[in-house]
């Protein structure tokens, strides 16, 4: 029995197109020989919806296009739809209003409603919010052959719903939730288990879910596929994945991450296990990886807002020239426009520098000079700034200046302007509101600085792409004579591992200051990091590359002290 792996690219809340999408899915999977087609979790309606779920009119809308697609589908093709289910128990039992739900489709006819069972509501999920858990094991008993009366085995198929298939105890040494579904399906003697999936991507991550269930399968010596969305939602990048492992553990099938897909495996009724027919290489580094994710973020952002053309400020700098390397990737260089804006602090390799980078990309140019918008200001403020110090404030103007001047361009032209602060600047605040800190979308407000300069010279292994000077020159904001960065900051490679171990290994500063750091380093970060909040919730999305984030996951308070 032939089964069709969709990894699908849905945009949230386009519930037309991405039926169509499962509709052609379906007709190349008959093509193939296929019997069950398999789509990601929420196919139809996109993950993760959020609070278009408290809209009654948006459920209906899921509801009725559910139903269309039944009709439309091929008639001997059984398919699996991720969807949106209404709990009719909801009110005479205290319950939450909805279901996150799979619809097994067939026959023209919803054959049957399969629920998700564990809902996750850690770091950027929160399912308990609009949804109830389903109560029973989830089974599909799928006869082989649907045509001209052939004789026909049944096949037993598990089905779960992502968060379902991460409840292994053995494997993580620890269980978050009191069921563990997979173990529930394979006492119910399952031939095999599918696993329907929206999982977001970070950093090495598919090495942990190829580790999860080539230790499931063993354990159970049941087979199981992972199908995984695709595509960007927001601040969410998907990266797909796919793939499937046989009853021994055996990668037998893995889709190409990062782009959509459809591929075949095989359920050999005799030997009771998979078939793959492909299996797609993975990233050599994790350098390549993150470009990958990057690109295809910025992509479906632009073009999922309705953005053909992007507009950045180019300092010169190197995170403003890797933002404008990812946009030229993902946009086309034709539709990047980098606005060069020197100040009378600006260093001539700084002009010269971007200069060299919009050549390099071959993107789209101009030169705005802002001496005379810089005098303007203070003229208008001498009056109120008479008799102090030139400090801050003053240096904030150049970067103000500048983000209202992108933000123009933005408006009169209608691009989508990129913001290029990085997240080592974002965590300490070393970074200017309604200044560099404008734009609909912080392309790489997730990676940190020694990461950027490692993505920049993995970008030049090649050729030049980012000019060598970019990276080799002490990073500097140039908003006052001669400075540099670390005339603020502690140097990047001490300051991202202090930010590693605070922010994702949760240590405290003794425990940091244990580990060989300078306990007055320590705590003026740690300060910064907390005075910084009220920059950060009003920054604009950035794309999600590791299990920290300063984005949907990160719940701080801004009035705190710790």
């Amino acid at each position: 029995m032939k089964i069709a792996i969709a990894q699908l690219n849905p945009t949230i809340g386009y519930l037309k197109n991405n039926a169509q999408s499962i509709l052609e899915s379906a007709h190349k999977s008959v093509e193939n020989g296929a019997r069950l087609l398999l789509t990601p979790e929420l196919s139809l309606c996109g993950y993760p919806p959020r609070d278009l779920l408290l809209n009654p009119g948006f459920i209906e809308a899921v509801s009725q296009q559910l139903e269309k697609l039944a009709r439309q589908l091929p008639p001997h093709l059984a398919v699996l739809v991720g969807t949106i289910e209404k709990n009719t128990d909801a009110a005479a039992n205290g319950q939450k209003a909805l279901y996150n739900s799979v619809a097994w489709l067939e026959s023209g006819q919803i054959q049957k409603i399969f629920h998700k069972r564990l809902l996750p509501t850690y770091d950027v999920f929160d399912e308990d919010r609009y949804f109830e858990p389903g109560n029973q094991s989830n089974i599909l008993t799928l006869e082989t052959s649907k045509k001209g009366g052939l004789a026909s085995e049944r096949v037993k198929i598990g089905v779960t719903i992502c968060e379902d298939l991460w409840n292994d105890e053995a494997f993580w040494g620890k269980r978050i939730y009191e069921i563990n579904p997979v173990q529930d399906l394979v006492q119910n003697s399952v031939d095999l288990v599918v696993n329907l999936s929206a999982s977001p991507y970070s950093v090495g991550k598919q090495k942990v879910r190829e580790a999860m269930l080539k230790h499931s399968a063993t354990a159970y010596q049941t087979p199981i596929i992972y199908i995984n969305q695709v595509g960007g939602n927001d601040d969410l990048i998907f990266d797909g994945n796919s793939f499937a492992v046989d009853g021994t553990g055996k990668i037998i099938n893995r889709a190409k991450a990062f782009d959509t897909n459809l591929s075949i495996v095989e359920y050999d009724l005799q030997q009771q296990d998979l078939q793959g027919f492909s299996i797609a290489p993975i990233f050599e580094t994790e350098e390549e990886e993150i470009w990958s994710a990057l690109v295809l973020g910025v992509r479906d952002y632009a073009q999922k807002c309705g953005f053909a053309r992007v507009v950045l400020g180019l300092s010169g700098g190197i995170d403003s020239a890797l933002v404008a390397a990812i946009a030229a990737e993902a946009m086309g260089r034709e539709n990047v426009l980098g606005v060069l804006m020197p100040s009378p602090y600006s260093s001539d390799h700084s002009v010269s520098d971007a200069v060299k980078l919009v050549e390099n990309l071959g993107i789209n140019s101009y030169k705005l000079a802002i001496g005379d918008a810089m005098n303007a200001y203070d003229k208008i403020l001498e009056p109120l700034f008479a008799e102090t110090e030139f400090g801050v404030a003053e240096e904030n103007l150049q970067s103000r200046i500048r983000g209202n001047l992108l933000m123009a361009i933005a408006n009169k032209f209608g691009y989508l302007l990129l913001s290029t602060g990085n997240k080592s600047e974002m965590a300490v605040g070393y970074c200017t509101l309604y200044g560099d800190m404008n734009g609909g979308l912080a392309v790489i407000s997730d990676v940190p600085k020694t990461r950027v300069s490692a993505l920049c010279r993995w970008l030049n292994r090649h050729r030049e792409t980012i000019p060598a000077n970019i990276i080799e020159k002490p990073p500097s904001a140039e908003l006052k004579p001669d400075q540099i960065d670390q005339d603020s900051l502690p140097p990047y490679e001490i300051l991202d591992d202090i930010l590693e171990r605070m922010i994702h290994l949760h240590e405290s500063s003794a425990q940091i200051i244990a580990a060989g750091y300078n306990p007055q380093v320590v705590e003026k970060v740690m300060k910064l990091v907390v005075r910084a909040e009220f920059k950060r919730r009003q920054a604009p999305p950035g794309l999600k590359i590791t299990d920290r984030a300063f984005g949907t996951g990160w719940r701080m308070p801004i009035a705190c002290r710790v």
